[in-house]
């Protein structure tokens, strides 16, 4: 209802084309090229490919995922020879460097929504949406809350979509993976009226977790919540994870960062095509595993 008349035929082609008509989002993270600086791109057991930047385009494009989801400065670099990618904008981010333990954290927005509508009308790229990390539990928590609330206005008045990364976190967080923890994220999410919210799962492996893990989904009521990829996986593990998450606990889709983009392209093109058959065309696990192949 927060989307004026006047948008909404432009909201719903956003919302379709993110979800390539399923509901669900497949949305590829670039934005840990700030999250998590270099660590991730350059290393043991990660293909020399991933230290080029332009990597993580190539694999946007080629695996057609449902949004690329990267801050505009780095899609603004690459972006005119990628014109086929689906664009959601990071509007914050925050490096890695400065511990929890030393202070509460924070990210205000680097970019505006009212830019990356100027930014969508001058480049023509299919931008259909933004996001925002909230992080809820510190000191400046109502400062975060504020903005985050403003952006998800300011988004749907523009017909775009909106993904809030709600991460509970500060000197005052004892566990980040308490399911019901998450849950109350997942709430916020709901009240700040964005339509998806991506949050941390635990990856055990186990049926119980996605079981408990139900009350993230029902919290979140019709914010659909999307599971981030965590720590590196190997494939078979990652769409075990991604098919509990899904069919048990009833998300609405999946973030992918590092398990998709330290693998070659070739190699990480059909991940993603296993990822989308469990996503995007609700296929059962022995298909997507079929795809993924011999893959290890």
């Amino acid at each position: 209802m927060d989307v004026p008349s006047r948008q909404r035929r432009h909201y719903k082609k956003n919302y379709k084309l993110a979800t390539q008509n399923s509901g669900r989002l497949f949305l590829f993270a670039g934005d840990q090229k700030v999250e998590h600086l270099n660590q991730d791109f350059v290393g043991k057991n990660i293909s020399a490919e991933d230290q080029n930047p332009e990597h993580l385009f190539k694999i946007a494009k080629e695996a057609k995922v449902g949004v690329f989801a990267a801050q505009w400065g780095l899609i603004s670099q690459y972006g005119k020879k990628y014109r086929s990618v689906p664009y959601l904008v990071k509007l914050n981010s925050r490096t890695n460097l400065m511990p929890t333990k030393a202070q509460d954290p924070i990210s205000l927005a680097w970019t505006s929504v009212s830019d990356v509508i100027k930014y969508k009308k001058e480049t023509g790229l299919k931008i259909v949406g933004v996001g925002y990390t909230v992080y809820i539990g510190g000191e400046r928590e109502s400062e975060i809350l504020q903005e985050a609330a403003q952006i998800v206005q300011e988004a749907h008045e523009a017909g775009l979509i909106t993904v809030i990364w709600m991460y509970p976190r500060g000197k005052n967080i004892k566990n980040e993976e308490d399911i019901n923890l998450i849950a109350g994220g997942a709430g916020v999410a709901l009240c700040l009226g964005s339509d998806f919210v991506k949050v941390k799962y635990p990856y055990t492996g186990k049926i119980e977790t996605a079981k408990e893990f139900l009350k993230v989904t029902q919290a979140a009521g019709k914010t659909k919540v999307i599971c981030a990829g965590g720590s590196k996986l190997s494939p078979a593990e990652l769409l075990k994870n991604m098919s509990y998450q899904l069919h048990i606990s009833q998300t609405g889709g999946t973030a992918i960062g590092r398990n998709l983009h330290q693998y070659p392209l070739a190699t990480a093109v059909q991940i993603a095509k296993a990822i989308k058959a469990l996503v995007i065309k609700n296929k059962d696990l022995k298909t997507a595993k079929a795809i993924l192949g011999n893959i290890k």
